[in-house]
């Protein structure tokens, strides 16, 4: 919890940001928290996660891009090309590396069969995907404001993350692999 809420801040930042001030206010404010949030690490001598070093890294150049240009389509790209960036480093990792990523990430707290694995990758590059193109829909269908946008980026996105994860954690744990039970048969036996 305390990690979500940590990697929460600079989007609550931004929303804050955006409500009080404009676009580009809320750009300046994403572009620093998330500065901030890498020097913190540092300081506490924190692993620094690739996908919060690609978060920064994306943040900089299109919140650049914006404020530079002063032009806010660049920032509402940002999270459409950061989950599109995620869906396919799980794809080409999978396709070219026959690496499964999710695996490796809760390989060492969950044990389920390799078709599990392979569904639960698929499924969150999908999802990924899928949250792209909604961010893309709402920032640029003309149906909705920056700041309806701003919020639909910090809340609405994230409650579909939140939701999707129940999902999925539902969905997988019934066809979790448990030792438990083959172990105590091998005790009695």
């Amino acid at each position: 919890m305390k990690k979500l809420l940590f990697d929460f801040f600079p989007l609550l930042l931004f929303f804050i940001a955006l409500e009080f001030g404009d676009i580009y206010i809320a750009t300046w404010t994403a572009i620093i928290a998330s500065l901030l949030q890498i020097i913190w690490l540092k300081l506490t001598r924190q692993k620094i996660e690739t996908m919060t070093w690609l978060s920064l890294i994306i943040i900089v150049v299109f919140g650049g891009a914006t404020i530079y240009l002063h032009d806010e389509t660049f920032i509402k790209w940002k999270p459409s090309v950061l989950y599109w960036l995620f869906a396919s480093i799980l794809l080409i990792a999978k396709v070219f590396f026959k690496k499964n990523l999710i695996q490796q990430l809760m390989g060492s707290q969950i044990q389920t069969t390799e078709t599990i694995w392979n569904k639960i990758n698929i499924s969150w590059m999908l999802f990924f995907v899928f949250v792209g193109i909604i961010n893309a829909y709402v920032a640029f269908s003309g149906h909705f404001s920056t700041k309806q946008w701003g919020s639909f980026k910090v809340f609405g996105m994230t409650i579909l993350l939140i939701l999707f994860a129940i999902g999925q954690s539902i969905w997988l744990s019934k066809h979790i692999n448990t030792n438990d039970s083959s172990s105590d048969q091998q005790l009695k036996g």
